[in-house]
């Protein structure tokens, strides 16, 4: 097992924050206001059938952002003001992580971007920077401001999350992603040239993926550039296409995950990961009033404390079939 993962059996962004930072860090949710091509036309107008109208981003400040730097710079200053207030309740550490999670956080007019993302960099106690985006929305352009933001605050951190869920195009088209793996690949070799490190989001449980089409979309995921991933539970939340299928009945191959089926599932894909890459999520949060489905998730502790002790029980870890990753089925 490996010497640095503080006690789990699997390397969690807790142990990788640690083990750099010497130090509990956090990470506090944004939103800057921006909005996503697969809901303004540009690529759709209804978004992944999955996706909130709060662009899964309910847990992040919900402050105006307005034309002007200063007051850009304000409002991104505020968040992370409050962000910091409710962590620091904690006395565990003093280091923090600016997530832009709501919506497509490289999807805006380049100037705003740039005064985005300094503002955030800028703040002394605030050690990198997490930008939630898709791979599609990763021009030149863009490309070449994060190289540039490197450039300016070399001692902090800029990490790109791209929400793939599924390697399998047939599910893609199902959840209406709006792009296809090509597009993925492409975006990871060009992040991967400018040294920016990337996390991948998963879904786990989508409409009629099978088990084994979760563990070959992880198998994958070994053979790509990648920093992290994030192993999301899927959520049916109301107000969202997904949910109106759902409570339609016009979904007959969908089946809710219980929890011990979510832990045989997540539990394999641990397996199936390679050592390097770092867990930055094993379930994911459902906000509760609207959240329809599963209810189980709402326990957090629980899924963490299940997934430990059953891993704990099984004598596994992370990369146990990373060896045999070329078959999908748990030993």
């Amino acid at each position: 097992m490996h010497t640095d993962w503080l006690g789990k059996p699997y390397y969690s962004l807790n142990a990788y924050l640690k083990n750099t930072y010497h130090e509990k860090c956090y990470k506090i949710a944004l939103d800057a206001g921006l909005s996503c091509p697969n809901r303004d036309g540009k690529v759709g107008l209804n978004g992944c059938i999955f996706c909130s109208k709060g662009g899964s981003g309910e847990f992040a400040s919900k402050l105006t952002v307005c034309e002007g730097s200063d007051v850009i710079k304000a409002s991104i200053s505020e968040q992370l003001l409050e962000g910091k207030k409710r962590f620091r309740a904690k006395q565990t550490g003093n280091l923090f992580i600016a997530y832009f999670q709501a919506y497509t956080n490289t999807y805006g007019p380049l100037d705003y971007l740039r005064q985005i993302y300094s503002a955030a960099l800028k703040e002394p106690d605030v050690i990198g920077i997490s930008i939630a985006t898709r791979p599609d929305c990763l021009s030149r352009e863009i490309l070449n401001l994060l190289s540039d933001m490197k450039k300016l605050y070399p001692d902090k951190f800029i990490w790109i999350e791209l929400g793939l869920q599924t390697i399998h195009e047939k599910t893609a088209d199902f959840i209406n992603r709006g792009y296809p793996l090509s597009t993925f690949e492409k975006a990871v070799m060009d992040l991967r040239e400018l040294s920016l490190p990337v996390i991948v989001h998963v879904i786990l449980g989508l409409p009629g993926e099978t088990k084994n089409d979760m563990y070959e979309t992880v198998s994958y995921l070994n053979s790509q550039p990648i920093f992290g991933i994030k192993l999301q539970l899927l959520h049916i939340l109301r107000d969202t296409k997904l949910a109106e299928m759902y409570q339609s009945n016009t979904l007959p191959f969908f089946h809710i995950l219980s929890l011990d089926e979510y832990m045989e599932i997540l539990i394999h894909c641990i397996e199936l990961l390679s050592k390097d890459i770092v867990i930055h999520r094993v379930t994911g949060d459902g906000p509760k009033d609207l959240l329809i489905a599963p209810t189980w998730s709402l326990d957090k502790r629980n899924v963490l404390n299940t997934l430990h002790r059953k891993m704990r029980q099984s004598n596994t870890y992370q990369g146990r079939c990373f060896d045999d990753a070329g078959s999908t089925d748990p030993l």
